[in-house]
């Protein structure tokens, strides 16, 4: 395991949930942003190997996030979603329109002045309808693990975000 990055496993809060957190060595500030800019986060959502269109991305409450996730080998999956809770900083939720349909929350908690915590919470209507993604989600949960890979191969955050020096000691820590 990268010492630079402690994962926690995927955990089974119910039945019909999945859930998982990471810590990064970044500024909550920074990782606010990789997910809250549509620029940084269309280059490391979703699993390994995947790519992203971004059609629409109105980070607010009653807003909406399309985009369709473009599979490594083949095939385009259309993905739409209204958020719910923009808590910037703290907490962001929305509601999926498209299937597999599940409401999702993203919570970013402040460890330190260089670490934050980030979690994913996928909370489905059913446990059958949970169990048919978990297989698939549990393995291929990459989007945290792969940020800090991505960003230093595409620069999905820039070198300075004004007022952000940090930016710097996360980016040696690659």
């Amino acid at each position: 395991m990268n010492k630079h990055l402690k994962i926690q496993i995927m955990n089974i809060h119910s039945e019909r949930e999945i859930y998982s957190a990471r810590v990064l060595n970044a500024p909550i500030e920074i990782v606010y942003e990789a997910f809250a800019n549509p620029s940084y986060l269309k280059n490391w959502w979703g699993p390994k190997g995947f790519t992203n269109t971004i059609h629409a991305f109105d980070l607010q409450p009653g807003g909406k996030w399309i985009l369709t996730m473009h599979g490594p080998e083949k095939g385009n999956y259309e993905n739409s979603s209204i958020f719910k809770i923009v808590e910037p900083q703290k907490l962001i939720s929305w509601e999926r329109k498209s299937k597999p349909l599940f409401d999702m929350e993203v919570e970013f908690k402040k460890l330190n002045n260089l670490q934050t915590e980030i979690s994913f919470r996928m909370t489905f209507s059913t446990k059958e309808d949970c169990d048919k993604i978990r297989s698939f989600v549990e393995p291929q949960n990459e989007e945290l693990r792969s940020i800090r890979k991505r960003n230093s191969e595409h620069k999905l955050i820039p070198t300075c975000i004004p007022r952000h020096p940090h930016w710097l000691v996360f980016q040696s820590r690659q």
